[in-house]
Order: C-alpha cells, then structure tokens, then sequence
C-alpha cells in the first residue's frame, strides 16, 4: 500500500520499486493519498488491509489441505 502523494517517501522511488523485493510482493497504490493515508484516509485503508488479511487467510487455508 503506497500514497501516490507521498511526499516523505515518493511512489516512483519507493512504493513502485519496493514490491519488487518481495518474491510474492503485491501493490495496491492510492492516487492522491499522502504518507499518512493511514490516519486521514482511515475508512479506506482499514477496509482495503480487512480485505487483504481475509483473502490471504483462504489462500492459506486452501493450501494448507
């Protein structure tokens, strides 16, 4: 998860290129959204990460069987 306003830590030189050290990296970029998106922008985030966390917990779930 990236803001791609981020002024502390810029999308193009961080966000965009940090997925590509994990061998099974996702990235879920917000247009607009600053480097504190997960305080002003809460609702958002906290939905996205709620989504993510069950989706990746029926992928091990299956996996495991």
């Amino acid at each position: 998860m990236h803001g791609e306003d981020d002024q502390i830590c810029p999308f193009a030189s961080s966000g965009a290129k940090s997925v590509k050290l994990l061998k099974h990296g996702t990235l879920k970029s917000y247009p607009g959204f600053p480097h504190g998106m997960p305080t002003t922008h809460a609702d958002q985030i906290n939905a996205d990460l709620l989504e993510f966390i069950k989706r990746e917990a029926g992928v091990a779930a299956v996996a495991a069987v």
